[in-house]
């Protein structure tokens, strides 16, 4: 509106207030001097009547008199968009109700703090989405401690008082009007419960028995008069209860039932064109509303991005992070915006809470009032809005599924119609389900969530290769769980995850275990983001850094447990379903790995400088060798670390209880392999060797660079030499990472004892076959022609030549390669065993061969046509390395 004269607009929305609302036309004649003002052209929110020295429930009604005029003349002159109205209307809320709440204690305990007394808005006041013409929807909260009493007064009837006056204040009626309907009835078990409830009291009904819908309503909460620091206190504890990371399809079930149930009610108010319900109608204001809230149940716990109030913030949010897509939020906020205007409209005509479009003559005038010509003008403004959101929206439902049937005969005839070639066990699995067989299936609620899914259920485990084999591995999984209902709603919510459960149960037993232990880790299949890269490290330290835990230490370490969990279930499952190379898998487990190591090392550092300080000029390094320092994990790869501190080990830490520097880290590094590897109540991490220590298991679990410097150069062995070349700093900063990247430099270019490397790496490869045999015939990892036979032929090669060093050992052989010092093919053999033994620790951990369907995953997996690819091409590459290893030590004699 920036080429419309201000003047002009704001007369035209005079003239048509006038013409067409009697609420807004007797306003104008009631408040001459706003009148005036706005004639001429000034739109001034703060403008009113009131006076400070009135009573406060006279000056309130005046105040909102005014508001109410100069918000409607703005939104009608175009000067105004929905945003700024209705935040005007949310702060005036906000204010008014912060002033009621102010006087009934003032009144009642003269010139006492009003502390202890909150009012949470819910719903629009909440969210700041305010209607014209709204009630306000607020949970009132006391402290017992805190509240101001009068002698000998009970903490709950002064709680109660102040709350029925602060209603009084606001709703009760005179010539000058209202301030505010207030409800509330959104409160926990309003039938019974006083009308204002102890803090404590409501943080404990949240916590054990709110019923889904009252979550979704917690989307909007927001501390918002009164004591704003107790407000905000109780939101901060029951946060976990709205925003839950384990997905919780039955509240997702309940907001869609009462959606239906809405439709139900007010059926009149459905079908579009005069009387339509704006707010309840099919594709209306609720039903937008609803769309981005059951998203962000759906991912809210996991995205912290998309825990927005507001409802168009909402939608926005969820489109930027992917959740939904770009036009479903542009068409559902173009919808929301048009029908919040108008109902405005319908609101402003007699300052009525009324959601329906009139009929007759008096849609006509709403339709002049917002500047058209007519009705048939204005529904064909909405129509097109309605029918978008409507049909969204219903999107959400998922096709009608049969049950299968309770008749033994026809069960069994459902299960092969499905594709069971041996029904007949799988019926009486079946029927032992039904029959509460386990704990987590016997609950009413339970049996409910397994009938609902068994139709999905048993159609995707007869697209796997043995349905039946499937089948009983799902009820292992069953066994296991504490509850079923969950996991049967998330699967009847989302019918493509079960396919891909049936996949993990036919192929991945190391996956169905994980899932048996947590079975909320399918939770995170639910979208195309599990199947994408897991980012970089500092991305992924982000990831474990944010979330709810504070600076709590036990509650980071179950955050960190939660997500590096999910990630590498995400990551194993990209194996089983075929949609990543296992090579760029295995970067994706050290990535994690790394990232967790930097969390929580530093979050240990923390939490122990706390009581012993820090050592002045000094910091803990972490070095990874091995498969972790070569960047490339299995799923199940230990972690070989080394700890190492800078600085002058006599110095002492500052805190205190303070500690000699050698004490102070050995200490600090007993925590940090705890923190990575003792199991919490969220599961377990990884287990850490730290054998390759300076001096091994005999020698001090930390050691300072200068010690490991010389010990490298002085004392180590051609065993410690081969393990260093796959040494990489992981945790410290810069300048100490890089300190210890050079003295690993000097000491494999050469600053090291004289060593016959090929006899010594000989021998060790003979002591290692004879003491760890290959597990199986396809052990890509012990078996002649391996992978340790790969890398010892590589370091070999690397510590006579004095060249060709990377950590990983891919790059390495490249360089190798490059130099005329190992044969091209090498780096294939590398990729091949590599890719094997990732895929292997998922499908057969056992190293024998799975079943005909696993076998053309592995073939998948590395890259060939079939089976007997897999096994000729292990066979040709076995030989290969065995020919490099052969003429590796046989050139030199060291």
């Amino acid at each position: 509106m920036h080429d419309i004269d201000p003047e002009l607009a704001i007369n035209d929305a005079l003239g048509r207030a006038r013409l067409w609302s009697p609420f807004l036309a007797m306003v104008l004649d009631r408040e001459p001097v706003l009148a005036r003002s706005l004639a001429e052209g000034r739109l001034d929110l703060s403008l009113s009547s009131a006076e400070p020295d009135m009573p406060v429930a006279k000056r309130l009604r005046l105040e909102r008199r005014a508001m109410a005029l100069n918000v409607a003349i703005g939104d009608l002159a175009g000067m105004l968009d929905l945003t700024a109205v209705t935040g005007a209307l949310t702060r005036f809320a906000d204010h008014a109700l912060d002033t009621a709440i102010r006087a009934a204690i003032e009144e009642r305990t003269p010139g006492a703090e009003p502390l202890g007394f909150v009012a949470i808005a819910l719903g629009k006041q909440g969210s700041g989405e305010l209607n014209y013409s709204s009630d306000i929807d607020p949970i009132l909260l006391f402290d017992p401690a805190t509240l101001p009493l009068k002698p000998r007064e009970e903490p709950e009837q002064a709680a109660v008082r102040i709350g029925k006056r602060v209603v009084e204040l606001l709703q009760a009626r005179d010539g000058d009007g209202y301030v505010l309907r207030v409800d509330l009835r959104l409160r926990p078990s309003p039938e019974i419960t006083p009308i204002v409830l102890p803090v404590e009291a409501a943080i404990g009904y949240y916590e054990a028995q709110a019923l889904p819908w009252e979550r979704a309503a917690f989307i909007r909460a927001r501390a918002a008069a009164g004591d704003i620091a107790l407000g905000q206190g109780f939101l901060d504890t029951i946060r976990p209860f709205v925003w839950r990371r384990a997905l919780d399809f039955g509240a997702i079930r309940e907001i869609r039932g009462i959606s239906a149930r809405i439709r139900d009610h007010h059926l009149q108010g459905q079908a579009f064109g005069p009387g339509y319900d704006l707010k309840r109608g099919r594709g209306g204001i609720r039903e937008a509303e609803f769309f981005a809230q059951i998203h962000q149940l759906i991912h809210g716990g996991r995205d912290q991005s998309v825990r927005a109030p507001a409802t168009r913030d909402a939608l926005a949010r969820l489109a930027a992070a992917g959740w939904i897509g770009s036009d479903e939020a542009r068409a559902l906020t173009d919808g929301y915006t048009l029908l919040r205007t108008i109902e405005h409209r319908v609101q402003m005509i007699d300052d009525r809470q009324t959601h329906a479009l009139p009929t007759g003559d008096a849609l006509d005038r709403v339709a002049k009032l917002h500047g058209l010509e007519d009705a048939d003008a204005l529904l064909a403004l909405l129509r097109p809005r309605v029918v978008a959101t409507g049909r969204i929206y219903d999107a959400l439902d998922d096709t009608a599924r049969p049950a299968f049937s309770h008749d033994l005969v026809n069960l069994e005839a459902d299960l092969a119609a499905a594709g069971f070639d041996a029904p007949e066990p799988a019926r009486q699995r079946i029927e032992a389900w039904r029959g509460g067989a386990y704990p987590a299936l016997r609950s009413p609620a339970a049996r409910e969530a397994l009938e609902a899914v068994l139709p999905t259920l048993v159609t995707a485990l007869a697209t796997a290769p043995v349905p039946q084999a499937a089948l009983l591995r799902l009820d292992a999984l069953l066994e296991r769980l504490p509850s079923a209902i969950n996991i049967f709603r998330l699967l009847e919510a989302r019918p493509g995850l079960a396919t891909l459960l049936a996949t993990i149960l036919s192929h991945a037993p190391t996956l169905a275990d994980d899932l048996g232990r947590r079975p909320n880790l399918l939770d995170g299949l639910i979208d195309a983001t599990a199947f994408a890269p897991v980012g970089d490290v500092a991305m992924l330290k982000a990831a474990m850094s944010a979330g709810d835990a504070g600076g709590d230490y036990q509650a980071r370490l179950d955050h960190v447990r939660r997500v590096v969990g999910e990630h590498r279930f995400a990551l194993g499952t990209q194996i089983v379903a075929g949609a990543t190379d296992p090579l760029d898998v295995a970067a994706g487990y050290a990535r994690v790995a790394e990232a967790a190591i930097g969390v929580l090392a530093r979050a240990t550092i923390e939490a122990f400088a706390a009581a012993h300080g820090r050592v002045p000029n000094s910091e803990l390094v972490i070095l990874a060798l091995g498969r972790m320092g070569g960047g490339m994990l299995t799923h199940a790869s230990d972690l070989d670390l080394i700890y190492l501190f800078t600085g002058d080990f006599t110095a002492e830490s500052n805190g205190p209880k303070p500690l000699g520097a050698t004490l102070y880290y050995n200490r600090l590094a007993q925590r940090v392999t705890a923190a990575l590897s003792v199991a919490t109540a969220a599961g377990p991490l990884y287990q850490i060797d730290t054998r390759l220590r300076p001096s091994g298991g005999q020698g001090p679990l930390v050691v300072t660079l200068d010690s490991f410097a010389r010990y490298q150069r002085e004392d180590a062995w051609t065993w410690e030499h081969m393990a260093l070349t796959r040494a990489r700093p992981v945790f410290g900063a810069i300048g100490a990472r890089n300190a210890v990247a050079a003295i690993i430099r000097r000491v494999l270019e050469g600053d090291r004892p004289a060593r016959n490397v090929v006899a010594d790496a000989t021998r060790m490869r003979a002591e290692m076959a004879a003491h760890k045999p290959p597990k199986g015939p396809l052990d890509a990892k012990l078996l002649p022609g391996g992978l340790v036979d790969l890398e010892f032929a590589v370091h070999v090669v690397q510590l006579v030549n004095r060249t060709g060093f990377d950590p990983d050992l891919g790059i390495a052989i490249d360089r190798l390669v490059a130099e005329g010092l190992a044969p091209a093919e090498l780096r294939d053999a590398h990729d091949v065993l590599t890719r094997l033994l990732v895929t292997l620790r998922l499908v057969a951990p056992d190293a024998t061969p799975p079943g005909l369907a696993t076998e053309a995953l592995i073939a998948r997996a590395i890259g060939v046509a079939d089976w007997d690819a897999v096994v000729a091409t292990l066979e040709s590459t076995r030989q290969e390395v065995r020919g490099f290893w052969t003429r590796a030590t046989g050139e030199q004699d060291g």
